[in-house]
């Protein structure tokens, strides 16, 4: 596995990563929305140039902002590696917190992110029905029965390291 800055990748690879994982590259978070192609991001490259795993993300004042993670193969570090390159180029760039938005439903990703030093600091109820009339294709419920409605804010002070 390879760690490589998403511009270097073919644009049309990248959002159809998107595309086949998420709907589209558009994300709408309360924070904004975002065309996932077109952040600054990196990726975890396999066999073939194929990717495995993307995150990405934007400075906003002097924090980071994760706005996606994918990772295709789980328990093997490729979230960890590129969060891990996230974070470094943050610091590198004068940031002092990274910080993210997921939903009340992804235990998954509250339990990545709370091993790795983010802490929840704030739940905004009810808006993911927000972020639905922007983009329809939210689901209102996940996989495992959860109804999907809350989002909530995790930061990592970086100066804490």
């Amino acid at each position: 596995m390879n760690i490589v800055p998403m511009k270097q990748l073919d644009r049309a690879m990248v959002n159809q990563f998107f595309t086949d994982h998420w709907g589209s590259a558009q994300m709408v978070v309360s924070t904004g929305v975002y065309d996932c192609g077109e952040l600054d991001g990196f990726a975890a490259v396999g066999n073939g140039q194929r990717i495995i795993g993307l995150i990405t993300f934007l400075i906003r004042q002097n924090a980071c902002e994760i706005v996606s993670l994918d990772s295709l193969v789980e328990n093997q570090g490729v979230g960890s590696a590129l969060l891990h390159e996230a974070e470094t180029w943050a610091r590198q760039r004068g940031c002092t917190a990274v910080r993210l938005i997921t939903t009340n439903d992804n235990l998954h990703a509250l339990r990545f992110y709370q091993k790795r030093g983010y802490q929840i600091i704030t739940v905004f109820p009810n808006a993911v029905d927000k972020a639905r009339q922007i983009k329809p294709s939210i689901p209102l419920m996940s996989a495992d029965g959860i109804p999907i409605r809350d989002e909530l804010l995790l930061v990592k002070r970086l100066n804490d390291q």
